[in-house]
């Protein structure tokens, strides 16, 4: 007798063995239908893996977030299988499962062109509809590095050598074969909801000196209702581009002798300005002293931190009278050197330290992004050095505070909490002690969390905030590391009220993560239409003719010394133009358009971003009314 035990704990026993899908029509047979997989034992299995022993079971349905993955692996697998009938002789590499998809990289006899993208995934429906069984099996190394080499597959048999391993599993649906550990779909007929979206040059294993191979990338969903929202709202995200609203509005540009590596005009840094501003005020109302330190340290202290062994590929380096530097990737270091600048007792405790800190890390060309993914970015970065006791009340409190900005941006969020990496330091227990502070801070706040087992940072666990814009994309902005490891490896003190010397506790915290990429989020979020407080030129000024310039002059004047950040169009330009100007391709939240009765009766008329109606107020209530909506509307 097999007996397998469910989620819920219940039990169902099994007289013979049989497959998951099988096992999953004996509980119904709308699940059945369903199954995509299963995970026995904590191991996720195929549908058409064969139940033999006793044990735990999860069964894989179509639509949950395992099962939409399963779904995106094989569409990766059956677009390989199209491109190979369409185009003999293309060599396939990996296709795993990315956001909302997937991709492949192929080293094609001559490149694809959009043209082929639709043949692709015509062929691809076609294949669909063959409904072609995926067939799992294994073979020795060196048997598959045969097939494989029969096959002309050399990029497959560099992989098994890379694995070092002696079996290796096998995927097959129709003629087409590959190299996979799986899960897989039990057919291609499953796959409902899919298109692919476009090709880019890749380098094999993202090296530049090895050879440019073409990837192709696709969505895929559970249902076709799913991939329909999501090519609306990528389409509504093309309209948000922030690289094409960057340019538009004069905030930034990315320019061919600094890739990745942004430059902001006036407009930009007036926006990157607030949001400082309003980061520091905050922040000083918590009692964080802010800190500056230097862009440039040396290798001795990246060993101690880890990052020279964990993050030396993506670091810039640099050699000074022999000896060898690093550019920060990280602020961590500095702040932990400020730290120990000064003898601290627990009085002092717990003691915050804030830092705008420009950072450097290596990126991929192929990778960079306008402000979404960039080689050197400031990071609004905290290190609070506390108490093992003032752990919980400081996780807290951080909380809040990003509850605070995310709101006043309007952007919904929900938390995830990572554990332990398989490339960590520190000891087992101190993983623990860390992870469990981290829960009991997020259970006494009552908030629901999404675990990520293997997902937090080399030196410790973390507390994630990802992020939902207007149109329901997620970002990851604010994170919080708890950090036992770094106190330790760089031997951090404090004395306590017995007179002897503990250890601190050290949380790393970022809310905007990198003011560069929250910019980006919030170009896209606003679509260019920033909100009054935020808007880089809250007001721009209009003449009818050049008879109003005095008065014109005369109002902008009077904005700029109450902090308004204004804007004046005298030229002798058709006023439709101006507005159209100003209220569409600049989107400036508020327009004063002055003609002879304005100046006549000392008012302007006020129209407003998006609005074809307007108002006629007084100076001093125009005036009065903007000081008020540039205020920033913290909710209490």
């Amino acid at each position: 007798m097999i007996e397998m035990i469910l989620p819920d704990g219940s039990v169902r026993k099994l007289e013979k063995s049989m497959t998951v899908v099988e096992f999953a029509k004996t509980i119904g047979s709308s699940l059945g239908k369903a199954t995509v997989g299963a995970v026995i034992d904590g191991i996720q299995v195929d549908p058409s893996y064969l139940i033999e022993k006793s044990g735990n079971i999860e069964i894989i349905t179509a639509t949950s977030e395992k099962g939409i993955e399963i779904t995106r692996h094989s569409a990766a697998h059956i677009m390989a299988q199209a491109v190979q009938r369409l185009f003999p002789g293309t060599k396939v590499t990996i296709g795993p499962v990315i956001e909302n998809g997937f991709f492949y990289d192929f080293d094609p006899e001559k490149p694809f062109t959009e043209e082929d993208l639709a043949k692709i995934e015509k062929e691809m429906e076609k294949i669909v509809k063959e409904n072609y069984e995926f067939k799992r099996s294994e073979m020795t190394a060196e048997d598959a590095k045969k097939m494989f080499a029969e096959m002309g597959e050399d990029y497959k048999i560099e992989i098994i050598d890379d694995l070092g391993v002696d079996k290796v599993s096998i995927y097959q649906q129709g003629e087409f074969i590959d190299l996979c550990r799986g899960t897989h779909i039990p057919s291609t007929g499953y796959l409902k909801a899919f298109k692919l979206m476009s090709t880019a040059g890749a380098y094999w294993r993202g090296d530049s000196n090895n050879k440019m191979l073409q990837r192709i990338y696709g969505v895929a969903f559970a249902t076709k209702k799913e991939l329909e929202d999501y090519l609306k709202m990528m389409e509504e995200a093309e309209k948000r581009n922030h690289r094409k609203l960057g340019k538009q509005l004069d905030l930034f540009f990315v320019d061919e002798h600094g890739p990745g590596f942004p430059f902001f005009m006036p407009k930009g840094v007036e926006l990157f300005n607030k949001l400082q501003e309003i980061w520091r005020v905050e922040h000083k109302k918590r009692k964080y002293q802010e800190i500056r330190t230097p862009i440039m340290l040396d290798k001795e202290l990246w060993e101690i931190s880890g990052h020279w062994f964990n993050y030396r590929e993506n670091m810039y380096t640099s050699t000074i009278d022999e000896k060898e530097y690093a550019i920060k990737p990280m602020n961590c270091p500095g702040s932990i050197i400020a730290y120990k600048n000064n003898l601290h007792s627990y009085k002092d405790l717990p003691l915050k330290y804030g830092e705008m800190g420009l950072v450097h890390r290596h990126e991929f060309s192929g990778a960079l992004h306008g402000l979404m993914r960039v080689r050197a970015f400031t990071q609004d970065d905290a290190h609070v050095f506390c108490t093992k006791e003032q752990i919980e009340e400081q996780i807290i409190e951080i909380i809040n505070l990003y509850d605070k900005f995310y709101t006043l941006f309007g952007f919904e969020y929900h938390i995830e909490l990572s554990t332990k990496p398989d490339k960590a330091i520190g000891s087992d227990e101190i993983w623990e002690m860390a992870e469990s502070n981290l829960k009991s801070a997020l259970e006494h706040k009552g908030i629901e969390y999404k675990l990520n087992p293997g997902d937090g940072a080399f030196y410790g666990p973390k507390i994630d905030f990802k992020m939902k814009d207007s149109i329901g994309r997620i970002w990851q902005c604010g994170t919080i590391q708890l950090d036992f490891n770094l106190p330790t490896r760089f031997e951090m003190s404090y004395i306590g009220a017995d007179g002897e010397k503990h250890e601190p506790v050290m949380i790393h915290r970022a809310m905007y993560g990198s003011l560069e990429r929250f910019i980006g989020i919030l170009i896209e979020h606003y679509a260019g239409a920033f909100p009054t407080w935020l808007a880089p030129v809250q007001v721009r000024i209009l003449t009818i003719s050049k008879e109003q310039v005095p008065s014109a002059e005369k109002l902008y004047e009077k904005l700029q010394n109450e902090g308004i950040r204004a804007e004046i169009d005298t030229r002798d330009e058709k006023i439709g133009y101006k507005i159209r100007e100003a209220n569409g391709d600049q989107k400036i939240p508020v327009q004063l358009i002055i003609g002879k009765n304005e100046v006549k009766n000392n008012e302007v008329n006020v129209r407003r971003f998006g609005s074809q109606e307007s108002l006629n107020m007084t100076v001093d209530e125009i005036v009065k009314t903007l000081i008020e909506e540039s205020k920033v509307p913290f909710k209490n």
